[in-house]
């Protein structure tokens, strides 16, 4: 059997952060929740079994944690630095796929979020 493709995953990660374009949601914030899949060599992980030749997730998660950290207008925005400290701090990513979605978003409609999904690969 010929192994292929590797992802790490973090799902349904949940922060209380400061993004939007309204002066109240930078005021007061609002939730959102980041699922993240990104592209990565794990084969030499699969035999060695030791953390330095993957992509540690905890690390993953510090970086995204950071990006979410710093307010910005738009998601689009948000999601675009994630995807950039990703590749600059883990040059062997491959692909990322990144849904960051705002729950309860000020636009007066009943529903679970509204948010941006983006692929990105090398």
């Amino acid at each position: 059997m010929r192994f292929d493709k590797g992802y790490i995953l973090l799902r349904d990660l949940r922060f209380h952060a400061f993004h939007g374009v309204l002066p109240q949601e930078r005021l007061v914030g609002g939730n959102f929740v980041v699922d993240l899949r990104v592209g990565y060599p794990l084969a030499q992980a699969m035999t060695s079994d030791r953390v330095d030749d993957t992509l540690n997730y905890a690390s993953l998660y510090a970086l995204v944690e950071r990006e979410m950290q710093q307010p910005s207008s738009l998601l689009e925005h948000v999601a675009g630095r994630i995807a950039q400290a990703i590749a600059k701090t883990f040059p062997e990513a491959l692909s990322i796929d990144l849904t960051l979605t705002k729950q309860n978003p000020p636009m007066g409609a009943d529903c679970k979020g509204a948010g941006v999904e983006m692929h990105f690969e090398k």
